[in-house]
């Protein structure tokens, strides 16, 4: 174990991982790891970041400097933490997203495949640069696949972002929110259950629904 990186006990890395990797940015302390991680090919953890119990990640995730990860948190193929954000207790984060600097992803939420989080309000201005800050996603909230989130919104415990929406502007604990830019539409407890939305698929699905 490099000696930039501290914990580590039961780690399960494949080859081609990096643990401790370095960083231009004065980073004065080691990566702190907790035990039991199971880290695929292509991942790379940097120096300053601490990382809970049982980590687990796909294929080539990149967890950058100075975050802190919880317990039982997931990480999958392609996806990158940048600096400075901060991840609660089993949370998910799926394929080919991007947490920007500066974000919190509370315990329990859910990242479906390709989120997008911004942090930066006015890209090239050195202003907007100082005052960069990602969004907030409350606790047990679920955001779809291909969903972006912009600077400094923040998403209450428990919403639904819809699939393919952008979020500009908060959204309340326990709605739904879907669109361009997102809209609450219903309160969570009202949304269809699994059972009604696989129904009402067109007879043309019939074979392809799960058995």
């Amino acid at each position: 174990m490099p000696a930039e990186c501290l914990g580590a006990q039961d780690l399960l890395a494949d080859e081609g991982v990096q643990v401790g990797y370095p960083c231009d940015r004065p980073v004065a302390e080691p990566l702190r790891l907790g035990p039991s991680a199971r880290l695929r090919s292509g991942t790379v953890l940097y120096v300053g970041s601490v990382i809970g119990a049982r980590f687990s990640t796909g294929h080539n995730v990149v967890i950058r400097e100075e975050s802190t990860l919880g317990d039982d948190v997931s990480v999958w193929s392609n996806s990158v933490v940048d600096y400075g954000c901060r991840v609660g207790h089993r949370v998910k984060i799926h394929a080919g997203c991007y947490v920007a600097q500066f974000s919190e992803i509370d315990d329990e939420a859910f990242l479906a495949p390709g989120v997008c989080f911004a942090n930066d309000l006015y890209p090239g201005s050195e202003a907007s640069a100082a005052a960069m800050r990602g969004p907030r996603v409350g606790a047990g909230a679920q955001l779809g696949v291909n969903v972006t989130v912009l600077p400094y919104v923040r998403i209450g415990p428990g919403a639904i972002i819809g699939a393919g929406s952008v979020v500009v502007h908060d959204v309340p604990a326990g709605k739904v929110a879907v669109g361009s830019p997102a809209r609450v539409v219903g309160d969570v407890p009202d949304a269809a259950a699994v059972e009604q939305r696989l129904a009402s698929l067109p007879a043309a699905l019939e074979g392809m629904r799960p058995r």
